[in-house]
């Protein structure tokens, strides 16, 4: 994982550059706010860089001492250099990973907020109890990092939790974190209604999608075919009076979102269509991605829905990640939202791992 001096210069050349010429008088304004963009990009990259920079050439001049080579050189401070050496040798396997991170390439959806979709899977009434579940742990979660969620529709079952469950999440870095919730979530435990005690095996569906700004996707009115209905089911006192409920599909895609939850034809539209956008906007990314060089897989998976990644099992009070072989006996914990942080942190910290490794010939 050695980066050249050449590209650490490089780095700290680009910043220095980009720096002095967001300070001249004649620029700009949309050229300023380019230049700033990719400040914002180059100044912790290049931040990382310095500190890898003032590690190895405080490295050598300590070795200078340590050497004796000065023939004037005390033994008492040879000694102090070579104590000092190994102080900086520990730091700067650190500093350089710290450095190849930030030159890692970036998942552009990163800082995008998110569209979370949970649904019942296998396992009826307690299936939906379950996607009740796991919608309060990422409510949860998302309160601990200081995030917001608004919730886009729901379809609630009888018996309580849900039968689907869509919505937003907003705040600083929502994709980068919840992109690996997306696959399959087994429950096992004994459900409320079952007399016998015995254990099952239940399932929901998470989908993770990230949102784009109305600009990325561009869709044309007479790609639409909208219809408006009467609202059906639980809903406000007067959901069925009016024909506020909205159905809208895509025809190029066959991409349909329904919206019924606002008393409001109008919202109804607006949020369903947010909910269309991050559908093609997905269907898109996932396209550019299969086109790179070899559609990388991670090994935290591909986020492909139908993958079995986690199950909850109740009655040994375990949680078990089978992308990474993670299994922590905190059940509780992490369906209460703040323990999911250990689970999401490990799969980040595995996913940087996977592409650094691929990282081959850096500088």
């Amino acid at each position: 994982m050695h980066i050249s001096a050449e590209r650490i210069a490089q780095i700290e050349a680009r910043r220095d550059e980009v720096q002095a010429s967001m300070t001249r008088a004649d620029l700009a304004p949309e050229e300023f706010v380019r230049l700033s963009k990719e400040y914002a990009e180059i100044e912790p990259v290049a931040k990382a860089a310095h500190e890898v920079r003032r590690l190895r050439q405080e490295l050598n001049a300590l070795e200078y001492m340590a050497g004796g080579e000065d023939a004037d050189s005390d033994p008492a401070m040879r000694e102090m250099a070579q104590e000092e050496m190994q102080l900086i040798k520990s730091q700067l396997p650190d500093a350089e990973r710290a450095l190849a991170l930030q030159l890692l390439p970036k998942d552009a959806a990163d800082a995008r907020p998110a569209m979370l979709e949970i649904r019942a899977g296998t396992g009826g009434d307690e299936a939906a109890l379950f996607a009740g579940d796991l919608f309060r742990m990422y409510q949860r979660y998302a309160d601990a990092q200081g995030w917001k969620m608004e919730l886009m529709s729901a379809n609630a079952s009888e018996v309580g939790g849900f039968k689907e469950v869509v919505a937003s999440v907003t705040g600083t870095g929502v994709f980068a974190k919840l992109k690996f919730e997306s696959g399959v979530h087994r429950v096992q435990r004994v459900p409320v209604t079952e007399s016998g005690g015995r254990i099952h095996t239940s399932a929901a569906t998470v989908a993770v999608l990230p949102e784009p700004e109305e600009v990325d996707v561009q869709i044309a009115d007479s790609d639409l075919k909208i219809d408006i209905y009467r609202a059906s089911g639980a809903g406000g006192q007067h959901v069925n009076t009016t024909d506020s409920a909205v159905r809208i599909t895509h025809l190029p895609s066959g991409i349909v979102v329904t919206q019924q939850d606002e008393r409001s034809q109008h919202k109804n539209k607006a949020k369903a269509m947010q909910v269309l956008r991050a559908r093609i906007y997905e269907v898109e990314r996932e396209r550019a991605q299969s086109e790179q060089a070899g559609a990388r897989k991670a090994m935290v998976g591909s986020g492909d829905r139908s993958e079995r990644i986690r199950t909850y099992n109740f009655p040994q009070g375990r949680v078990t990640d089978h992308r990474i072989n993670l299994t922590l006996h905190r059940l509780p914990e992490i369906l209460e939202g703040p323990g999911l942080s250990d689970v999401i942190d490990a799969l980040m910290a595995e996913d940087e791992s996977a592409r650094l490794a691929q990282l081959d010939g850096v500088g």
